[in-house]
């Protein structure tokens, strides 16, 4: 290291003090080089020294673009230079971005396992590992395609309520595993109105029920019948009119009241309505009546209901020896009624 000298205002030459060369280290772009820290003691220069050149031989890096490095240490530093200071806001940075990558990934892999969860059996979760609910499992359910050009018979614009897709279509198909019965499958699907009939209880029930239909000029009825391995029988008709107007008629006062049904049918002597039936299960603008047989039952429980929607009324029965279960009865009406409307 050689001396150099600095005029002062006598004329004389006045030694300057050697100072080992700092590596100046690289300074991104864009950062604000901050004061000198306060704990750093700066030392005091003689009043009237100019500030040395920088030496020809000291190089000055290129300054990266886009890089921020807010913490660059003075190079007007003393004899020694003090380590670079530890770059907390980066750290802080990258730990705010490790953090937020890590949240990300938990709640994608979070949202996964809920989807994964609800596409899987009860059975097949860890710690749910519980008896089935009673739930039937059925076939893909959709609707039948519409003729083009009509509207869906609870559509606004469909003021009769016309069912135009064909209504054999439009019956509840048997859950998986069922038996299905073939005194329900008519001719070319369409049902004798005599077999509907045979579920009331009584001679003069079927009489009376067979002229409500012939007078409000019933077209046809679609059926369909089923046993599953419990032993429950469900059976479902779907009878179609003119219109909306009709049907709701037939319904009610016709076949229906708000705490019973007006007929008996076969094996049970007295029902009520079913006040356990969840509310939430209703389906927009289709009237539902649904029954429970009560105590004491027969050789088997029913349940009842009576479903009316648009120029269709739909009237299920389940049995079963003993005790008929609500969950799949509650769930084949409810299916039904999202069929129709």
């Amino acid at each position: 290291m050689t001396e150099r000298t600095s005029s002062v205002e006598d004329g004389t030459a006045a030694p300057v003090e050697e100072r080992p060369a700092v590596a100046v280290p690289e300074v991104p772009a864009a950062v604000a080089v901050p004061e000198v820290p306060a704990a750093v003691a700066v030392p005091e220069a003689p009043a009237a020294v100019a500030v040395p050149e920088v030496p020809a031989a000291v190089a000055v890096p290129e300054v990266p673009a886009a890089v921020a490095d807010p913490e660059v240490p003075s190079t007007t530093v003393g004899p020694e230079v003090p380590p670079v200071p530890v770059r907390k806001d980066r750290r802080v940075l990258r730990a705010v971005l490790r953090w937020t990558a890590a949240t990300v990934v938990f709640a994608v892999v979070g949202t996964s396992v809920a989807y994964g969860i609800t596409r899987m059996d009860r059975t097949d979760v860890p710690g749910l590992a519980t008896e089935s609910d009673g739930r039937w499992d059925y076939p893909t359910i959709t609707r039948p395609p519409l003729p083009s050009g009509s509207p869906r018979a609870l559509a606004e614009s469909n003021r009769t309520g016309t069912h135009y897709a064909d209504l054999r279509r439009l019956v509840l198909p048997a859950p998986k595993g069922a038996h299905i019965d073939p005194a329900l499958r008519g001719a070319d699907g369409w049902l004798a109105t005599k077999t509907f009939l045979a579920e009331y209880a009584t001679r003069d029930d079927r009489e009376t029920v067979g002229q409500q239909l012939t007078d409000n000029g019933l077209r046809h009825i679609a059926a369909r019948g089923w046993t599953t391995p419990d032993g429950t029988h469900t059976r479902i008709y779907l009878l179609q009119f003119d219109s909306v107007t009709v049907a709701d008629e037939v319904n009610s006062p016709g076949l229906t009241s708000y705490n019973m049904p007006n007929y008996a049918v076969r094996g049970a002597e007295r029902m009520m309505a079913d006040d356990r039936f969840p509310g939430r299960a209703a389906v927009d603008d289709v009237t539902r009546h649904a029954y429970d047989e009560t105590k004491p039952y027969g050789a088997e429980q029913v349940r009842q209901a009576y479903l009316s929607a648009g120029d269709t009324l739909a009237v299920i029965v389940q049995s079963r020896k003993g005790t008929a279960k609500a969950v799949p009865f509650q769930q084949a009406v409810v299916l039904q009624s999202l069929l129709l409307g």
